[in-house]
């Protein structure tokens, strides 16, 4: 799709790529147009309908509702409970803290399957979301140089107000919320660059960067460099911490001596010794687990209100933690339930097979949830390696409470790590 008063109209793919995404590289907003060596954000547009951006939204919202009525009562619940989704025992004293019962995190993403039946909810991205420069920023760049309308105008400001919210929340909650510092690995580009971008959204006055790396956990405080000390310049404490690190991850890390740094980061959270962003809420609606406890609670009839249970019903899939699918001849899929980027995720057939699987295997040793499989449409479009078919998966961002800026991705039946980024017009 183009805008009919772009100069890129009849320009080479490759040269329209490149004047796309040169000045975005040239400013440092977006690095990672190529990924390992090859293509990763595209130089087409989708034509994105205004109904079907409606029923995103619409679907993001009834859905994060739930989504945070359920974890408030697993935050309440026993550890019993907590085994049973798959969540750390290193993570249990700070799951238990509740920031805002109105939300289960700042900053999420559900991804959306567009069916027959209308959209269908795949999973939550909840903990630690990416493709955020991608929608709130980028996309705008793309639809602009095509003199295209961009369906997320306008979605960056719900950012920083989300991060004003939460931080009032956690001040009124007697924490301190005065230093606050944004972390990532320092030397994954897509990382640290949507760390960055969200340290320069947040507005927060004097919050600063700091690579993974670099923080200290000294005298019962999180300490990071004072900005731009780097690692062996002065240290600071830490009051508010925005990690685009995932929490299961970090329950496991320790330093070079062996000592469990990941633990200790985390019982000085439970302690309110440093608040987190995304908050612990978050990291307990991030594991699939909880899809199949509500689809559970939902095919019972139980706990949620009649208008819940109609969008459960409209808007999610089936899906267990057993798999039930195989003796009633429905296809399915098999996924970990804290698995990223498609890793380890099988597609079986009505005959119980495997006809897909996920390359990666990153997450072979989780535990699996089982999900009613439903098939992505497909489209076509250019690339630098040519013409190429694929799925389109549709994301859409959940921003403290709130339906926002939807992303595209294009990729085989499994949506990986190298699928393709779509920019996406309203038409």
């Amino acid at each position: 799709m183009k805008g009919r008063k772009s100069a890129l109209a009849g320009q080479p793919y490759a040269a329209r790529r490149e004047a796309l995404y040169g000045p975005l590289r040239a400013e440092g907003l977006f690095t990672w147009d190529m990924m390992y060596g090859q293509e990763y954000a595209l130089a087409d547009l989708y034509g994105l309908g205004r109904s079907l951006l409606q029923e995103m939204r619409t679907a993001a919202e009834a859905l994060g509702r739930i989504y945070a009525r359920t974890v408030r009562v697993v935050q309440q619940g026993e550890p019993v409970l907590w085994r049973e989704l798959g969540l750390p025992e290193a993570t249990y004293g700070a799951i238990r803290l509740c920031i805002d019962e109105s939300i289960a995190t700042l900053i999420g993403r559900f991804d959306f399957a567009v069916t027959p039946s209308g959209v269908k909810m795949l999973e939550f991205n909840s903990d630690t979301p990416t493709g955020i420069v991608e929608a709130f920023h980028v996309n705008g760049r793309i639809c602009a140089a095509y003199g295209a309308e961009d369906p997320n105008r306008g979605c960056s400001r719900q950012l920083t107000e989300a991060f004003g919210r939460l931080l009032q929340a956690y001040r009124e909650q007697g924490y301190a919320a005065e230093r606050v510092v944004f972390s990532a690995l320092d030397w994954h580009e897509e990382d640290a660059g949507t760390t960055r971008y969200l340290l320069r959204q947040s507005g927060i006055a004097g919050a600063s960067f700091a690579a993974l790396a670099d923080l200290r956990l000294m005298d019962e405080r999180l300490w990071a460099p004072a900005e731009a000390s780097g690692e062996c310049g002065p240290l600071r404490p830490v009051d508010v911490w925005y990690r685009l690190h995932a929490l299961e991850k970090l329950a496991e890390d320790s330093d070079a001596d062996g000592f469990p740094t990941g633990e200790e980061a985390l019982r000085l959270t439970a302690e309110r010794r440093v608040a987190i962003i995304n908050p612990p809420s978050g990291f307990v609606a991030q594991t699939k687990a909880l899809q199949a406890l509500i689809w559970n609670l939902h095919e019972a009839g139980e706990f949620y209100t009649p208008e819940e249970h109609e969008a459960i019903g409209r808007y999610m899939l089936p899906t267990y933690l057993e798999p039930r699918f195989a003796s009633a001849g429905i296809p399915y899929v098999a996924k970990p339930i804290f698995g990223r980027e498609g890793s380890d995720v099988t597609i079986y057939g009505a005959d119980g097979l495997a006809v897909e699987r996920s390359a990666e295997d990153e997450y072979a040793d989780q535990p699996m949830v089982y999900q009613q499989y439903v098939q992505l449409p497909e489209i076509e479009t250019e690339t630098l390696a040519g013409r190429f078919r694929g799925s389109l998966l549709w994301g859409c961002f959940l921003i403290g409470g709130a339906p926002s800026a939807v992303i595209a991705r294009v990729g085989g039946k499994i949506t990986g790590n190298l699928s393709y980024y779509m920019p996406a017009a309203l038409i």
